[in-house]
């Protein structure tokens, strides 16, 4: 550089300026070497170089910005250091909420041969805040799938953002899959009942009449159910013929906190009076119904003498006769009373077993989609659904 100009802005010097904080005299020495007509590329990339430096000890972001711009552009600065500064204008374009800048400052980053790995975070949130919903759900879907892919969980961070980006660009299958993930890796009550509602509810040609479907599901895979749920599912168990079904429900609701107080403590009470009389019946007398079962024209009576022995804890005699009263068909929904056989196969540890059959349930109304999500939830660690596994008497 020619001496005019290097004895303003010599490195050395703008070092011990910035040790000082001395940035007026920075400045100054600044806009006296601008002023300095003709220069060289060289002697303009290295006035550039000094700016980057007084801007970044100085706090001002914007100056940062523009010398990284000029700086990038000069032909001097190495790809490597290209990559590094165009990174750091990132960060602060977000910083700033420009997240069309940060996404483009991003993307240049990418070219220079920048480590996406640990720059796709800001990324996808840059693209996401921008409202590039759409964008951001394909490059989300695609960070999952390489993550599994490397036998690695994917970030809860990056699937809650999935499902928002899937929500706002209106994409069911990918909120679906998004909640589904978030159940797979993050179980939680949350997403498993959003999962349930998204899963077998919303879900086209749901039958409401097969309610009671999705309450069996909700029990087993939640910790806590709302106080309507208890009470509708141990009302619909007692009705079906099913008392220590809706005897393990109410038991579990009061022992959550949730029934035997409040306004509604006194019908609470009296449901569970029914549900533990009529329990205690079924305990003495359902020997006595095997016989009538065998010789019945349909295998109905057999798969509900099944049912109602899983909901006792007797899973391995309940397998037996469920699978006798599905060889002996007539069955009015023949893929429920497979599904029944699944739920009592996984109780009873068979997990395999419980897996294949699940697997086979195909019939809509919603068996189908709650078997698969019951394939689902036997997948999951041990401890991390709910009930499942801690109420061998009935969930």
């Amino acid at each position: 550089m020619r001496p005019e100009l290097f004895k303003l802005i010599d490195s050395a010097q703008v070092q011990q300026l910035v040790a000082a904080k001395n940035f007026p005299e920075l400045q100054n020495r600044i806009t006296q070497a601008e002023a300095i007509p003709n220069k060289t590329p060289y002697e303009t990339y290295v006035l550039n170089r000094t700016k980057l430096v007084y801007g970044s000890a100085s706090g001002n972001d914007a100056a940062v910005i523009a010398a990284v711009e000029a700086v990038n552009a000069s032909g001097f600065e190495p790809k490597e250091t290209q990559a590094k500064l165009t990174l750091a204008v990132a960060d602060l374009q977000y910083k700033a909420k420009n997240y069309g800048a940060t996404v483009e400052q991003l993307k240049r980053y990418e070219a220079l041969g920048g480590d996406m790995s640990t720059a796709r975070p800001l990324l996808l949130r840059a693209m996401y805040l921008n409202k590039d919903y759409a964008g951001a759900q394909a490059l989300l879907l695609q960070s999952v799938a390489e993550s599994e892919k490397a036998g690695k969980t994917p970030t809860q961070e990056d699937l809650k953002l999935l499902r928002s980006a899937a929500f706002e660009s209106k994409d069911t299958a990918a909120y679906n899959t998004s909640v589904e993930k978030m159940v797979m890796y993050y179980p939680s009550d949350e997403y498993w009942n959003e999962l349930i509602r998204v899963g077998v509810i919303k879900k086209p040609g749901f039958n409401q009449d097969n309610y009671m479907t999705v309450l069996r599901l909700e029990f087993a895979a939640t910790k806590v159910m709302r106080e309507e749920d208890y009470i509708d599912y141990a009302e619909t168990a007692l009705r079906e013929g099913f008392p220590t079904e809706a005897k393990v429900v109410m038991d579990a609701g009061y022992a959550a906190g949730v029934l035997g107080k409040g306004g509604n403590a006194k019908a609470h009470n009296t449901l569970r009076d029914r549900a533990n009389k009529q329990a205690a019946d079924d305990a003495k007398n359902i020997a006595s119904t095997e016989a009538s079962a065998a010789k019945a024209k349909t295998g109905a009576g057999l798969v509900n003498l099944g049912w109602a022995y899983s909901t006792m804890g007797q899973h391995d005699k309940a397998i037996g006769f469920i699978q006798q009263g599905i060889a002996k068909g007539g069955l009015k929904a023949p893929d429920e009373a497979k599904l029944r056989l699944g739920i009592a196969q996984y109780k009873a540890g068979r997990k395999d077993e419980a897996t294949q059959t699940l697997a086979g349930v195909k019939a809509s109304g919603g068996f189908g989609d709650a078997a698969r999500l019951w394939e689902l939830l036997i997948k999951q660690p041990a401890g991390a659904g709910a009930t499942a596994a801690a109420a061998p008497a009935g969930q």
